[in-house]
Order: C-alpha cells, then sequence, then structure tokens
C-alpha cells in the first residue's frame, strides 16, 4: 500500500515528505553514536556507498513513509518520523528521531502529536511505536500521550554485539 502525506502542520514544525537531499541529515542522526544509540543502524563508520544509496532512496519507499520535520520559521530541519499503514489505514506504526542540537525543546512531543492528529484525521483506531527500554525520554513522550506497552522485542545492533529490547507501546483512538 503506498502512503504519501501532505505536509503536516504543527505549532512550530511542518512534517514534509523525504527528499534525496534530505539523506545525509537523516544519516547525521540515525548513524551517530549518540543520536542512534537505540536504533538497530549500523554507526557512522560502517555504512557504505550502497547504504548511502538505499536512505537517498526512502522518498519513494512504497510501505513506509518518511518524513522530515523542519521548523516552520527557519525551514531548518529538526529530525526525521514515519509511518507504516496496516489494516485498510486503521492501524499505523510511527517512529522518530530528533537531532542532538534540537533536545529537550519539545520537538519530539510536538512531532508526536503531529502524527497522532493525523492518523485520527484519516480515521485511524490504533497507532503503535517501539522504544527501547533504555531510552527514557523518548519513554516519558509516548507516555505523556497516552501509549501503553503491549508487548517487546529484543533486537541486535547492526555490525555489533550489542543486544536491546524495545517496548511495542499502542495507543488506541
Amino acid at each position: 500500500m503506498e502512503m504519501k502525506i501532505d505536509t503536516i502542520e504543527t505549532k512550530r514544525l511542518f512534517l514534509r515528505g523525504f527528499e534525496k537531499n534530505d539523506a545525509l541529515f537523516a544519516i547525521s542522526i540515525w548513524n551517530d553514536r549518540e543520536m542512534g544509540k537505540y536504533l538497530p543502524d549500523p554507526s557512522l563508520d560502517e555504512i557504505d556507498e550502497a547504504y548511502l544509496k538505499s536512505v537517498e532512496s526512502l522518498g519513494e519507499d512504497e510501505e513506509c513513509c518518511y518524513l522530515i520535520s523542519q521548523l516552520q520559521d527557519s525551514g531548518e530541519r529538526v529530525g526525521t518520523c514515519s509511518f507504516i499503514s496496516s489494516e485498510e489505514g486503521k492501524s499505523y506504526d510511527i517512529a522518530y528521531c530528533v537531532h542532538k542540537n534540537f533536545w529537550r525543546r519539545g520537538y519530539g512531543s510536538e512531532m508526536v502529536q503531529g502524527m497522532i492528529d493525523y492518523v485520527r484525521a484519516q480515521g485511524g483506531e490504533k497507532i503503535t511505536v517501539r522504544v527501547n527500554k533504555e531510552n527514557v525520554a523518548s519513554n516519558r513522550i509516548v507516555s505523556k500521550f497516552g501509549f501503553h506497552p503491549v508487548g517487546e522485542k529484543t533486537y541486535q545492533k547492526a555490525q555489533t554485539e550489542l543486544v536491546f529490547t524495545d517496548y511495542l507501546y499502542e495507543l488506541v483512538l
């Protein structure tokens, strides 16, 4: 199911479609040792040309809608987020990351609120999100919006021996 989203507007942000020129920004978050600590993605020193090409093409992904959050006033990119719709649009899985230059300013919460509002407007009935057990800030964000843990899953960080556990959170709308 192809999923494209027009720009979602929040109080301070635009959540807009991922473009090829967003790849290096996304990689700077997902593959950074600190910002990507709780993600399965490889570290910056492990990525290659094939990985870069795959990230450049995320805007064309047919199953997942990748978005960039940017400040409305300056256009500066703040983070990334995504949606995967299932059950004919009744259930959505979301994800989000905020660049560390914008941590502790409420942008993660604003991105999540924007995604919740979007899903509600589409008639969605449920939202899920995976959050690493150790990611205190992100666990706090989803809990604040009424998400409840409904499961756990472990994963191994790419090209490492590290194994992490995520909570699977669910919000019934």
